[in-house]
């Protein structure tokens, strides 16, 4: 077991005594990565056969007794309640590494999504848990993937990885999770992304909301954190209010939009019908791809519906292949923000995933990966999910223009979200001065 190192600032800073929480002396350890799935069914009581899960979900109805009729009912929790740490030995243990491993040699950014994805539950379990009773009766999930900010230390499959995290912010049934993911380089573990999920709570059923423990921070930087998480829930409603879906562009976006249209103009016959690309440019509308996924039980969460990491990894991984066909050259991951699940999807769906080059600048490729679901019985597609991630290729890649006005809001609205990435100014740097010869580009990759 490695030495608790002194994570950055933004994720609470662990001191002697802050571990995974001071009520069980059970929690007293790093978790193995393999624990993760297995804690969290232990937690909610499910079993790992399929055939038991009706069953068992049964016997969770009777926990919605122990749900209470407000906020007022529950202790208040601290920061270091819901810390926990979670160990992916690859360089201890190689027989993980098959996994994890890409055909570059290194490291699958979409297993990581998965494993953040759990973790993050499995911290609001640790800040909501009453260990009073063996099992909870609250049924947590992700509701949104906030961001993450990829920083740049490489991802080697040869070196151990440590995730931690803990809750840093509570509504009335929503909790805010920050995490942190770091890899060892010789004697030390250095980071290597910051995440930002937001989880929320359900009854036993997982049919209506619940109560969650309020929090109480502790000291300067504990409020400071608490702090940031009011202002993140702001701006998330800030940035829906203005969604192209409900309000116009602004005034520079129109601007932007019309200047891509004239652009696009063919002089010689002067016509608003007649488009043609300018020079290194290519239609929205040819940087698609496509893929359908079966959704086997083999991929279900402890509810016995599609895990969510499983989700976003096959989103992941299709964007990175629109980022890789449509810049001609192996992208890296630098931000991943705004994934709303905005509804579960059940066993035995067919998954369609829809990705495309939205917005491009220099390098940087902006790819929007929308998710479909459809049952056997019912045709009918239903939006579950809409991914937004940047990548940044090794060459500059060619610009990206919208054909009609529905693609138009596609592109303002990749130009949004790019302009709203906090990737760390030293990452920008490292890449945007010639990237094409810069040899830690090959360190630095996360494809696939």
């Amino acid at each position: 077991m490695h030495k608790l190192h002194t994570l950055n600032k933004g994720l609470l800073t662990p001191v002697r005594g802050l571990t995974q929480g001071f009520q069980n002396p059970e929690k007293q350890r790093v978790f193995h990565i393999h624990e993760v799935r297995d804690k969290l069914r232990e937690i909610v009581g499910v079993s790992t056969n399929w055939r038991d899960h009706m069953k068992a979900m049964e016997e969770r109805k009777l926990l919605n007794s122990f749900l209470v009729k407000s906020q007022d009912g529950l202790p208040p929790r601290k920061m270091k309640d819901s810390y926990v740490e979670v160990l992916l030995p690859l360089g201890s243990q190689p027989e993980l590494r098959e996994k994890y491993l890409t055909v570059q040699n290194t490291v699958r950014f979409g297993r990581i999504l998965e494993d953040l994805d759990s973790l993050g539950v499995l911290i609001c379990y640790m800040h909501t848990r009453d260990h009073s009773i063996k099992m909870s009766p609250l049924s947590i999930v992700t509701a949104l993937v906030d961001k993450i900010d990829m920083c740049k230390k490489n991802l080697s499959p040869e070196q151990d990885i440590k995730f931690s995290g803990h809750v840093s912010w509570v509504g009335k049934t929503s909790m805010e999770v920050k995490m942190k993911m770091f890899q060892l380089h010789g004697s030390e573990f250095c980071p290597v992304l910051e995440a930002t999920f937001v989880m929320v709570a359900r009854d036993s059923e997982n049919k209506g909301s619940a109560f969650v423990n309020p929090l109480i921070p502790e000291g300067p930087e504990e409020e400071e954190l608490f702090r940031q998480g009011e202002l993140n829930k702001g701006r998330r409603i800030s940035f829906s209010s203005k969604s192209l879906l409900k309000m116009a562009p602004s005034a520079e976006e129109r601007m932007t939009i019309h200047e891509m249209f004239l652009n696009t103009l063919d002089q010689k016959t002067i016509s608003f019908r007649s488009r043609i690309l300018p020079p290194n440019a290519v239609w929205m509308e040819d940087s698609k791809l496509k893929s359908l996924e079966i959704c086997h039980p083999q991929e279900r969460n402890i509810f016995n519906r599609i895990f969510g990491g499983f989700l976003m990894r096959k989103a992941y991984e299709l964007g990175w292949a629109t980022a890789c066909n449509f810049g001609g050259s192996r992208p890296f991951v630098v931000a991943v923000d705004d994934i709303m699940f905005q509804r579960p999807v059940d066993v035995g769906s067919l998954l369609f995933l829809s990705s495309q080059v939205c917005f491009t600048q220099d390098n940087y490729i902006q790819v929007r990966v929308h998710s479909e679901v459809a049952s056997l019985q019912n045709k009918e597609h239903m939006t579950t999910n809409i991914f937004h991630f940047t990548f940044m290729s090794e060459n500059n890649v060619p610009l990206v223009f919208p054909r009609t006005y529905g693609e138009s809001m596609l592109y303002l609205d990749g130009q949004r979200h790019f302009n709203s990435m906090s990737v760390p100014m030293a990452l920008k740097k490292d890449y945007l001065v010639e990237p094409q010869r810069n040899p830690r580009l090959l360190e630095t990759s996360v494809p696939q």
